[in-house]
């Protein structure tokens, strides 16, 4: 493996590529006995288009989270368990656009590496066991649907985007799983978790050479042609600007999306995620003159935030909350943005936040799993995430300013909101 040092950072990764196509990354951590792996796959909620050996799929909206629930079955053994006999704990998670497996231990490394690497490459499903999951996930929509900050998100997504999957939930509903079969999560296992489509790295102190060669002799030849249907046209402006749902909760929450043009991959994706995130902070960040002006209205409290979110053909800067006036926090932003444009960025405030978001991406590489996550998101977007000190160095902030005066209009923003149940449900007619 090959050993690349990053002296600003104090930090080193080995990377290599096997013959059979997984990369592997390994970020050293000597004299520490706790170690964290992940393995994961370019695969998620939203990749349901794609051509498998000459053959085209189109398979239903929530299979990437079912595989990962089936995965964890082996015919031999019950994985969750044989990991808490190694005395390590193993999770995993699906998101838009990636899966992952991961576990933390400190003793029996190599054994539970080996059974990480086994079970994820191991497909088993009977029509039994895929017909029982069904019923396990459909509790899992339910109580999605039970809970406000994922209906807010989702109604966001509706309201902000027309061809984009992001509009189907990550679990996808009861009647998209009800189509799931043995059958099609088999071709999704040959399609994406292949090792050319796939990373594993590791954050510990453990011997990088042991690591690759273990991966190289217990994964297969990657041997599947795959071609994935990733882009999808969008229109910039929003199809609505307002949705708005009533649920029990104490007091009216909000999300307020503004939609962005997808970034790509590699370095200029990298920067330009930087800018928005800058953006970001300057128009409503904690120490943003915005939010002080809107917290000590009444506008907001401690529980607004927001940033720069993106991922496969998708980006949007986005703000959320309680607040007694939602639309009146939106309408704030869009005077702050133009507030911005007209007097601009002093290169000082510009200065204090490249330093501010620098300290926190380094103090992040304290945590291991932190470390993990982020090596392989930046990965599976074609960026080496140990270089990011250097796509700050030179953002000025004229570009902030360009990003403020194309995305922050009023064409592009949607906003959802979910009104407490017996306040409003007189005045909007909810049911």
């Amino acid at each position: 493996m090959e050993r690349f040092d990053y002296p600003a950072l104090g930090e080193s990764i080995y990377r290599t590529v096997l013959p059979n196509g997984l990369t592997v990354a390994v970020v050293p951590r000597p004299g520490f006995n706790r170690k964290i792996a992940y393995f994961v796959t370019d695969f998620g909620a939203i990749h349901t288009d794609f051509t498998l050996n000459g053959q085209q799929y189109q398979v239903p909206g929530g299979i990437a989270h079912y595989l990962e629930h089936k995965l964890f079955d082996m015919p031999d053994m019950d994985v969750t368990a044989r990991f808490a006999a190694l005395g390590a704990n193993p999770n995993a998670f699906t998101s838009y656009d990636v899966t992952a497996y991961y576990f933390s231990c400190t003793d029996h490394f190599e054994s539970c590496l080996e059974l990480l690497l086994k079970f994820v490459s191991t497909p088993y499903f009977t029509a039994e066991s895929v017909a029982k999951e069904q019923g396990i996930i459909s509790q899992e929509i339910g109580m999605n649907e039970d809970s406000p900050d994922t209906r807010i998100f989702e109604n966001l997504m509706r309201a902000m985007y027309r061809n984009h999957p992001v509009t189907v939930p990550i679990l996808g509903s009861r009647e998209s799983i009800a189509k799931i079969t043995p059958e099609l999560l088999e071709v999704c296992h040959r399609a994406f978790y292949r090792p050319k489509n796939m990373l594993l790295c590791i954050v510990g102190d453990v011997d990088p050479e042991l690591v690759s060669q273990m991966a190289e002799k217990l994964l297969p030849e990657d041997t599947q042609q795959v071609t994935r249907e990733d882009t999808w046209q969008e229109e910039m402006t929003c199809p609505e600007r307002l949705v708005r749902c009533a649920m029990e909760v104490a007091m009216p929450m909000f999300q307020l999306g503004f939609k962005c043009e997808p970034l790509g991959r590699g370095e200029a994706a990298a920067r330009a995620e930087a800018i928005g995130e800058l953006a970001a902070e300057a128009l409503f960040g904690e120490s943003s003159a915005l939010y002080l002006k809107m917290y000590e209205q009444g506008l907001i409290d401690s529980s607004f935030g927001g940033g720069f979110d993106t991922l496969d053909d998708f980006a949007m800067l986005t703000a959320s909350g309680d607040s007694r006036d939602p639309e009146a926090v939106r309408d704030a932003i869009l005077e702050e943005a133009q507030r911005l444009l007209d007097e601009g960025i002093p290169e000082k405030t510009l200065l204090r936040m490249k330093r501010s978001a620098l300290g926190r991406r380094i103090r992040e590489l304290d945590s291991f799993d932190s470390t993990a996550f982020r090596v392989c998101a930046y990965h599976m977007s074609g960026y080496d995430y140990f270089h990011f000190p250097e796509i700050y160095a030179d953002i000025r902030p004229e570009e902030l300013l360009e990003f403020l005066r194309r995305v922050v209009t009023e064409d592009r923003c949607a906003l959802s909101i979910i009104d407490p149940l017996n306040e409003k449900e007189n005045l909007y007619g909810y049911q």
